[in-house]
C-alpha cells in the first residue's frame, strides 16, 4: 500500500482507541459498562446495532458468494436481516429496554433465573459463550485474509492486530466505546463503500450501465435463489435472524436496554432494520459487479480487496480497509462486551457465591477481565479457523444453527403467549436441539447446509412450544416476568422490582 493508505488505517486505529479513553471516563459502574447507564439516545443506540449485526466477513464470505453465485446473497443473507429486525421493533426491542428499567438488570440472561430458574440460565450462559467464541473467531478471520491480500501480512499476525486494537479501546470504555467507535466506523465504512461503488459504476459505463448489468452477469447470477441457498434454506434463516437479531446474539439485545425508553428501543430497531435493508446492496454490489469487471480472480474471498486494490486511488485504499476493519471490531468489541456482562453478572455469581455482593470497583474489574480473557481465546481459535470449516462455515453453519436452541427459551420467555411454557420446556428444547444439530451435522453423511440449519431451530420451537402446551407449569414469578415487561409505559416507581438477581 502506499503511504497515504497506511496513514489513514493509522488514524482510524489512533481514533477509537481515543474514543476508548473519552468513554472510559462516562463509565462508574457495572450499568454503565453494560448497558449505557440507559442514557443512550436511540439513534446512536440503531446505528450501534446495525454495526454491531455484520462484520468484514461482508467483504470476504459474503463476497465470495457474491461473485460465485450473484444476489443471491443479498436475498438469503440481508433481507432476512431487515425483516428480523423490523418484526422484533414492535415485538421484543420494548421489552428489552422494560427489563432493564423495571428490573435493572445489566445483562441479557439475568431475567432468565427468575423467568424460569438458575439451571436453564446458566446452560444458556455456558453454552452461548461458547457459541460467540466461534463468531468472533470467524470475524478476527476474515479482516486477516483482507489484511494478507492489501499488506501481505500473515493470518496470524492481521488476527493479533486487529484484536489487540480492539481489545484496548472496549476494555476501557464498555459500551459507551462500543456505540462511539461503532457510530465512527458507520461514517469510514461509508465513505469507503460510496468511494468503491462510485468508481464501480465508473467502470460500468455509469448509472446506465446497471441496466445492461444484469445481461452481462453469469447464468444464474440474477436469481435470487441459487446453487445451495433454495427456499428452504431461506425460511429458515428468516427465522434463526429473527430470534438472532432480537437478542439471541446478546450484544444487540444491550442496545435496545441501552436506550432511555422503549419507544426509543423500537425506534433504534426501526433504523437498524432501514440500514439492513439499503446499506448491504451497496456494500455488495462491487463484488456482484466483479464477474464482468474481474473475471479471472482465483480466490473469491479476496474478490473486494483485489478490485480495491485495482481500482481506488492512494488513500482511499486504506480507507476501504479501514472500512473493512470496522465491521469487525464493531461486532467483536460488542460482542465481547455482552459476554462479559453474562459471565459477570450470571456466571460468576452461580459459581462464587461470595461474588453476588461484588461492589463496583470488583465488579467492574471483573468485566475488565473477562473481555480480556474473551478476546484472547477467541483470537486463539480464529488462527486455527480452517479446522472449523473456514470463515463462512462458522458462520452459517455452526453460528446459525446453534443459536435457534440458545435464543429460543430467551426471546419466547419475553412473550405472553408462551407464559405457561417454563424450566422443563426451555431445558428440553435447548438440549434436543443442540443434540439434533451435532446428530445432523456429523452423524448424517451428506447432510445438505439447509437440513443443518434447520433441524435444531425447528427441534427447539416444536419441544419449546409443544411442552408449554402439554405440560404447562405455571409459576407466579414467571407471570410476573412476563406482565412487566408487556405492560406498557408508564410504570409508577413503587412497581420497579428488585434486581433480578438478588430475587435468584
Amino acid at each position: 500500500m502506499h503511504w497515504l493508505d497506511w496513514a489513514a488505517v493509522g488514524a482510524y486505529f489512533l481514533v477509537m482507541l481515543l474514543i476508548g479513553v473519552w468513554s472510559h471516563r462516562r463509565v462508574d459502574d457495572v450499568s454503565d459498562y453494560f448497558t449505557g447507564g440507559g442514557r443512550m439516545p436511540w439513534w446512536l443506540t440503531g446505528i450501534s446495532h446495525h454495526m454491531s449485526g455484520y462484520s468484514a466477513a461482508v467483504f470476504v464470505a459474503y463476497a465470495a458468494v457474491a461473485y460465485t453465485y450473484g444476489i443471491t446473497v443479498y436475498v438469503w443473507a440481508f433481507l432476512p436481516l431487515a425483516l428480523g429486525t423490523g418484526v422484533g421493533a414492535w415485538l421484543f426491542a420494548p421489552r428489552w429496554n422494560r427489563l432493564r428499567r423495571r428490573f435493572r438488570v445489566a445483562s441479557p440472561l439475568e431475567y432468565l433465573a427468575r423467568r424460569y430458574n438458575v439451571p436453564t440460565q446458566q446452560a444458556l450462559a455456558w453454552s452461548g459463550a461458547l457459541l460467540k467464541v466461534f463468531d468472533v473467531a470467524a470475524k478476527w478471520a476474515s479482516v486477516a485474509v483482507l489484511l494478507k491480500v492489501f499488506t501481505g501480512m500473515s493470518m496470524t499476525h492481521g488476527i493479533l492486530l486487529t484484536g489487540i486494537v480492539t481489545l484496548l479501546y472496549c476494555t476501557v470504555g464498555g459500551l459507551w466505546a462500543d456505540a462511539l467507535t461503532e457510530f465512527g466506523q458507520f461514517v469510514i465504512q461509508g465513505v469507503a463503500a460510496l468511494a468503491m461503488m462510485g468508481v464501480v459504476l465508473d467502470r460500468l459505463g455509469g448509472i446506465s450501465g446497471l441496466g445492461t448489468l444484469w445481461h452481462r452477469l453469469p447464468s444464474g447470477h440474477t436469481h435470487p435463489l441459487v446453487g445451495p441457498y433454495t427456499a428452504g434454506f431461506l425460511t429458515a434463516y428468516v427465522v434463526v435472524k429473527l430470534f438472532e437479531y432480537n437478542g439471541g446474539m446478546w450484544n444487540l439485545a444491550q442496545r435496545y436496554m441501552a436506550t432511555d425508553s422503549p419507544r426509543g428501543a423500537r425506534r433504534s430497531a426501526a433504523l437498524s432494520a432501514a440500514l439492513y435493508l439499503v446499506w448491504p446492496a451497496v456494500l455488495l454490489l462491487p463484488a456482484v459487479a466483479a464477474p464482468v469487471l474481474m473475471p479471472h480472480i482465483g480466490d473469491p474471498q479476496q474478490t473486494y480487496a483485489l478490485m480495491a486494490q485495482s481500482y481506488l486511488p492512494a488513500g482511499l485504499v486504506g480507507l476501504t480497509l479501514a472500512g473493512m476493519f470496522s465491521h469487525t471490531m464493531a461486532m467483536a468489541s460488542s460482542d465481547a462486551n455482552a459476554i462479559s456482562a453474562v459471565v459477570t453478572r450470571d456466571i460468576l455469581p452461580a459459581l462464587l457465591p461470595g461474588f453476588r455482593g461484588a461492589g463496583t470497583e470488583r465488579g467492574l474489574r471483573a468485566a475488565r477481565v473477562v473481555t480480556v480473557l474473551f478476546i484472547t481465546v477467541s483470537m486463539v481459535v480464529a488462527i486455527e479457523a480452517d479446522h472449523f470449516g473456514g470463515v463462512l462455515g462458522i458462520i452459517v453453519g455452526m453460528v446459525a444453527a446453534v443459536m435457534g436452541p440458545i435464543s429460543i427459551p430467551m426471546l419466547l420467555g419475553l412473550l405472553p403467549a408462551f407464559r405457561r411454557c417454563g424450566p422443563r420446556a426451555a431445558l428440553t428444547s435447548w438440549a434436543l436441539g443442540l443434540g439434533g444439530y451435532f446428530l445432523v451435522k456429523y452423524g448424517v453423511d451428506g447432510a445438505s447446509q439447509t437440513a443443518v440449519v434447520v433441524t435444531p431451530l425447528v427441534t427447539s420451537l416444536v419441544v419449546y412450544a409443544g411442552l408449554g402446551l402439554l405440560l404447562p407449569e405455571p409459576d407466579a414469578d414467571a407471570d410476573a416476568v412476563v406482565e412487566a415487561v408487556s405492560a406498557p409505559d408508564p410504570v409508577p416507581d413503587a412497581a420497579i422490582a428488585r434486581p433480578v438477581t438478588e430475587q435468584a
